[in-house]
């Protein structure tokens, strides 16, 4: 598995909540902060981050989120909001309007997507899809620190994009069995997608987590380094795999990553140890020999220092809080 797959699978990504908007100029619909909703949005999950994206499916708009140039949209387009920023989508830059909280929730019924109807009838339409998706940040989400706050697709509403988005659309509005997990599935298949392009076309002098994936040296350790994370990993052997001398490597891995590789070992480790804590029923021991740790006593160390918690405390926190 290479490392982005193996990250989205660890974050536990997850998404199945659309708005299909229909608007009539003037609007204005401001999306609020991510952690403020994501609990009501995705119950039962346990994720902490909200990822937004939108499609303009016809008219025009402006998006618009705090330190940022605003964005014109145009039909075809899509935006991503990875870091769960609140953002406004309207008819003109400056617009501001109070969300409306209560939308922000799984509807009772589990009826998706939620139709709304915003602006004065009469006026320039626009249509647009709302989606989102949620995730772990925490222990530690590589592929987050990496993201920025704003990605947009220009006019990809013809090409596998939008047709994602269509199926997506059209599964919503069915009573077909299974349709909820096809609908997060599409999801987490549309945000894939944008995270690929957006890898495909960083500046060859761009340094970040993405970027090292595609370095060929610091790749290579990456790739070792998630294939066989439990392995007694040392700066020596990871310096082999990516075929640098120890202080080249280590240089170049901080320069991509942010990070010495054995701190991004460790934290990654225990990003896997609370996937494995949160979703099994395997002994805090079983967890510790999983990623790489000898001793449960160790393992115990490691993580409530990463994580602030001992792993028993932290998986009986995560259990009892999903069942209230």
């Amino acid at each position: 598995m290479d490392a982005l797959s193996d990250v989205l699978r660890a974050v536990r990504l997850t998404g199945a909540f659309f708005f299909d908007v229909q608007a009539c100029a003037p609007w204005c619909a401001e999306t609020p902060l991510g952690k403020s909703v994501v609990g009501a949005m995705f119950p039962d999950t346990g994720a902490d981050h909200l990822i937004s994206y939108h499609l303009l499916i016809a008219g025009t708009c402006w998006a618009t989120l705090d330190g940022e140039e605003p964005i014109r949209l145009e039909a075809g387009d899509i935006i991503v909001l990875p870091q769960g920023d609140t953002h406004v989508l309207a008819t003109q830059p400056g617009m501001r309007k109070s969300p409306e909280m209560s939308l922000y929730r799984m509807p009772k019924e589990g009826t998706l997507p939620v139709q709304i109807s915003v602006g004065n009838a009469g006026g320039e339409p626009a249509h647009f899809v709302c989606g989102f998706l949620a995730c772990d940040s925490r222990p530690y989400n590589p592929l987050l620190t990496a993201l920025p706050r704003v990605i947009v697709v220009k006019n990809h509403a013809g090409g596998p994009l939008g047709a994602y988005f269509s199926a997506a659309l059209a599964e919503s509005k069915g009573s077909r069995m299974g349709g909820s997990d096809m609908l997060g599935r599409i999801s987490e298949l549309m945000f894939v997608d944008v995270v690929r392009r957006h890898l495909e076309a960083l500046p060859s002098d761009r340094t970040n987590w993405l970027s090292g994936l595609r370095d060929q040296y610091v790749g290579r350790a990456l790739m070792a380094l998630h294939a066989d994370p439990s392995r007694d990993w040392t700066l020596e052997a990871l310096a082999g795999e990516a075929a640098l001398s120890r202080s080249a490597f280590a240089e170049r891995f901080v320069q991509y990553v942010g990070q010495p590789p054995m701190q991004y070992l460790t934290n990654w480790r225990m990003q896997l140890a609370a996937h494995y804590l949160r979703s099994g029923t395997e002994s805090v021991a079983a967890v510790a020999g999983r990623v790489g740790y000898e001793s449960e006593a160790a393992f115990s160390r490691a993580f409530k220092k990463v994580v602030g918690s001992p792993p028993s405390e932290w998986r009986e926190m995560r259990v009892s809080g999903r069942a209230a």
